[in-house]
């Protein structure tokens, strides 16, 4: 990998985000990080890139992050589009203003750094995008409400930007992770995956890894499931 090609990640201080940092960087990449606790600061430091504090449901912050990427480095090749965890609750009692915060929290993030990089790539002749979502986005559970309706909207979004900028050599895709280690997941839940475990951090940062690498560049608009077989639809 060129020693100059530039990755930005979002929500990148811990778990799937930092996991995403780092096994991009040693695969050559340098990291442009984002994060609301400012934890992706001391990441990018200790990767050899920049890292900024910032929430990736401000578009102010968002501009900011392409911006200073684009100055300090001229290019971005790939960015990864990672969140935090919208609103949960029983379905009816999600007030409006958590589902408009959802809103913006896991779709719009990916449709506002899609604006922004995606001049910057169509001039550097190409690059990639990864949209971090969720096992629910096709089998929606309960558990998740908001979480499983808006990342069905961003599994469409992805299908609808890779196919409108295919011929621009920019591909689009989402990795659909079940329970990570990152969180706590109990006996219970467990038990309904059949792999037995949460996944690392790190199998999901492998999967990115490889839809942003020259391996994948016949992928695009597509939803990865990585959830250790917790999903029953084939």
């Amino acid at each position: 990998m060129d020693s100059e090609t530039v990755a930005i990640v979002t929500a990148a201080g811990r778990g799937i985000g930092e996991a995403c940092a780092r096994r991009l960087a040693d695969d050559g990449y340098t990291p442009v990080l984002l994060s609301k606790s400012g934890a992706a600061v001391d990441v990018a430091e200790d990767l050899g890139g920049v890292g900024f504090e910032g929430s990736v449901t401000d578009p102010d912050d968002l501009d900011a992050l392409v911006t200073a990427a684009t100055e300090r480095y001229g290019r971005i090749d790939a960015l990864v589009n990672n969140t935090g965890h919208p609103a949960t609750g029983d379905l009816l009692d999600i007030s409006d203003e958590e589902w408009h915060d959802g809103v913006d929290l896991v779709l719009l993030n990916a449709v506002r750094t899609a604006r922004l990089v995606t001049p910057v790539m169509r001039e550097e002749g190409g690059g990639a995008i990864v949209n971090i979502s969720t096992f629910s986005a096709f089998e929606p559970s309960t558990e998740f409400p908001v979480s499983s309706v808006l990342r069905a909207a961003l599994g469409s979004f992805t299908k609808l930007y890779a196919d409108r900028f295919a011929s621009d050599d920019i591909r689009m895709n989402a990795v659909l992770p079940g329970f990570v280690d990152s969180y706590e997941v109990d006996d219970e839940m467990r038990a309904k995956i059949p792999m037995g475990r949460p996944a690392k951090t790190e199998e999901i940062a492998d999967t990115v890894a490889y839809l942003v690498s020259p391996a994948a560049s016949y992928v695009t608009g597509q939803n990865v499931r990585v959830d250790g077989g917790l999903t029953g639809s084939v």
